[in-house]
């Protein structure tokens, strides 16, 4: 206890609480998160478009995170990105922009002849 009766805190300044680091387990669960929804977005804009797509997972999976976080942005400059509910106008603006970027990267793949 200190002069007036309140803790003194043991570590670093005195006076100062030692911040907990909640940002670094946000980080990992974020990016890990991310992951995540861009296989769900980059698998559902895959299945949006008729025919074979010559790109890899990796490719799919990319074009679904850059998709997601394209279609959050859009959604929160539109005003539709928090609804009550599911968020399905953000989620067919992810969708569609994800079967617009496997368009395009299936466009600049080549194709292997036999």
């Amino acid at each position: 206890m200190g002069a007036r009766g309140r803790p003194v805190a043991r570590m670093g300044v005195p006076g100062r609480r030692r911040r907990q680091r909640e940002s670094d387990d946000m980080e990992i669960s974020g990016v890990f998160s991310a992951v995540l929804i861009g296989i769900v977005i980059g698998v559902l804009g895959r299945l949006a478009l008729p025919g074979r797509q010559r790109i890899g997972i990796l490719a799919t999976i990319g074009v679904g995170i850059v998709a997601a976080l394209l279609g959050s942005a859009l959604a929160a400059g539109f005003g539709v990105a928090d609804t009550r509910g599911m968020d399905w106008i953000e989620w067919l603006m992810q969708i569609g922009l994800a079967a617009l970027g496997v368009a395009l990267v299936d466009r600049r793949t080549p194709s292997r002849r036999r």
